[in-house]
């Protein structure tokens, strides 16, 4: 089945899209066109709004909803259902798992959210000067969260930092620290952490370059 396409869209020549969508549709505010970078994959029941671009060898899962004005970065995926609520930008090479739920949030270049984190961006809600004082968090380049986490409005998770799986994340996160518990508590180096299967000399080594691990 073709997509359905309800509204503007450039690059729909240079994309792949397997089983019906929807592509285009209208939002809140217009922003242009959908932008489909070359190679972009979209897969079965997607719904993809005007205004959103979508960069080279992006990948978006079955069922992901991307509103208006988000930006994924080149190499990066959706995963099937992710909800991006408008105005998030992801980086380069990131990766997004499924069932997550991302608001005016940024994303860095490599990191990782696993299934099911939420970001949220309003701290009183549902405050009727929302527009006013709304801010999603920032995750540095190379951090990682762990599925289920749950992560409050304008809140710093830092470069190579860890989040564990289920953690509410209520305060800045420095950089190449290990945060796990609700609220989120500092557990250390990231790079101090352990290789239960012996494979490496600690996590994260295959990062330390040629002939550290």
């Amino acid at each position: 089945m073709t997509p359905e396409i309800v509204g503007p869209v450039t690059g729909l020549d240079r994309a792949t899209v397997l089983g019906p969508c929807v592509l285009g549709l209208s939002g809140a505010t217009d922003l242009g066109p959908l932008v489909l970078g070359e190679g972009v994959v979209i897969r079965a029941y997607a719904v993809l709004y005007a205004g959103s671009t979508l960069r080279d060898g992006v990948q978006v899962g079955h069922g992901a909803l991307i509103r208006e004005g988000n930006v994924v970065g080149a190499r990066s995926s959706v995963g099937s259902g992710v909800h991006l609520e408008p105005g998030n930008d992801v980086g380069a090479d990131t990766r997004i798992h499924g069932g997550s739920f991302l608001s005016t949030t940024t994303l860095g270049d490599g990191v990782f959210v696993g299934p099911r984190v939420t970001f949220t961006d309003d701290p009183h809600p549902p405050c009727p000067r929302y527009l006013d004082c709304v801010g999603g968090a920032v995750v540095e380049d190379g951090a990682s969260i762990g599925g289920n986490a749950t992560v409050l409005p304008g809140v710093t998770i830092g470069a190579r930092s860890l989040v564990g799986a289920g953690s509410v994340v209520t305060r800045d996160v420095e950089p190449d620290r290990v945060v796990v518990g609700s609220p989120a508590t500092d557990r250390g180096r990231r790079d101090e952490l352990d290789c239960p299967a012996g494979h490496f000399s600690h996590a994260y080594a295959w990062l330390d370059g040629p002939g550290r691990v």
